[in-house]
């Protein structure tokens, strides 16, 4: 009967332990996509406010600054912004920024209107204002560093019921040459090995704010692979390993992989210290499994990942993966650096959209994905 007692008690307190967790998980969600950090991006100091916040919750937890000194490693890059006015109307009907069309990110502002002239059977142009229009099944915004001379804007073809003949336009945008940032960087100090180190990773900006009322969320994209690092940082700083473990969220990601870019050319550890390096985006889904990228580059690591997932049943699928220029593994890759980048796949379809929110980010897998991993680094630390 006692021993009856116990187990039942060792699986409620188990069950509240994974509860928690996905409380947690949803929490850092989110937060980490409210308009209070305003797309993690360029206007309204949505990145910079989004550094604070992650600093802060590597302080709490117990985990240390990298270098011994600051959480932040600073660095700085060209990036053209969209601050303030959005305004688009195609034949005299008002659209909805985000939603209904965007702004090419290397689009210069323009204040005009104009008649538009077909050029084909998806793009229109007002020659006298310089604006190009381009009708899209899909709305995928980015991040660029530069401005052109003309202006594009790309409509969704459900918001128009004509072909667009008119255009009144008022767009601002603002090119920032030296757009300052930073990657947060922490470690938590290993107990044996501690020169040898496990590096886990993800990027925390997103596409930030187009114009003054449209923000893009980025909740799959990469609110959820920050809060899969903070998970980690978490667990490591109350469960101090035999290796050192390190935790990196970068800044310019959504820019062309600057902020990992940065790192390798500054790293603030030795990189051939790196035993195995984790990168986490798009980590918000999972009902038809995980892909690997870099698994047949590293195939005794990609086999270990799987058996360990085989033999608990935590995902359904663990699909490999070539090397891809894709996250911020790539440039640890190509300075020698094993590493696998991680990502979910199945459930929400959003992606670079405003829609790419908390609400219809199912998590589905968020806790199986984080005891797979910890698995994972266990065992890279037990084959030393």
């Amino acid at each position: 009967m006692k021993f009856k007692l116990a187990l039942l008690l060792l699986l409620l307190t188990t069950s509240s332990l994974f509860a928690q967790d996905s409380l947690f998980a949803r929490k850092m969600v989110d937060t980490l996509t409210s308009p209070y950090f305003w797309g993690r991006g360029y206007t309204n100091n949505g990145v910079h406010k989004a550094a604070v916040f992650l600093t802060s919750q590597f302080k709490s937890y117990g985990v240390k600054p990298m270098d011994g000194k600051s959480y932040l490693q600073e660095f700085n890059y060209p990036v053209n912004t969209f601050p303030g006015k959005m305004k688009v109307l195609i034949n005299g009907a008002v659209l909805k920024p985000g939603r209904d069309y965007i702004v090419s990110p290397d689009s210069k502002g323009v204040t005009g209107t104009g008649k538009l002239e077909q050029i084909d059977s998806t793009h229109f142009v007002d020659k006298q204002n310089r604006i190009v229009i381009s009708l899209e099944d899909k709305l995928t915004w980015s991040v660029e560093g530069k401005e052109l001379d003309y202006t594009l804007v790309q409509i969704d073809k459900k918001a128009i019921k004509q072909l667009p003949a008119t255009i009144d336009a008022d767009i601002e945008n603002k090119v920032i040459p030296d757009f300052k940032t930073a990657n947060i960087c922490g470690v938590v100090k290993g107990t044996t090995y501690p020169d040898s180190i496990i590096v886990l990773t993800a990027h925390y900006d997103h596409l930030g704010g187009m114009g003054s009322d449209t923000y893009f969320p980025g909740a799959n994209d990469n609110a959820s692979g920050v809060t899969q690092v903070l998970s980690m940082a978490k667990y490591y700083a109350a469960h101090p390993q035999p290796f050192t473990m390190a935790f990196i969220c970068f800044s310019g990601e959504e820019a062309g992989l600057l902020g990992s870019k940065y790192f390798t050319q500054n790293p603030l550890i030795p990189l051939k210290n790196i035993r195995f390096l984790i990168n986490l985006d798009l980590e918000g889904t999972g009902i038809d499994g995980i892909t690997v990228v870099n698994a047949t580059i590293y195939p005794h690591e990609f086999a270990a990942l799987k058996q360990i997932n085989s033999e608990n049943n935590y995902l359904v699928k663990v699909n490999p993966r070539g090397k891809a220029a894709n996250s911020d593994h790539y440039l640890f890759t190509e300075k020698g650096v094993p590493a696998f980048y991680i990502y979910t796949l199945g459930g929400i379809r959003a992606y670079h959209d405003v829609f790419d929110i908390s609400a219809t980010l199912p998590l589905t897998k968020y806790t199986d994905l984080f005891k797979l991993i910890v698995k994972f680094n266990s065992s890279l630390m037990n084959k030393r």
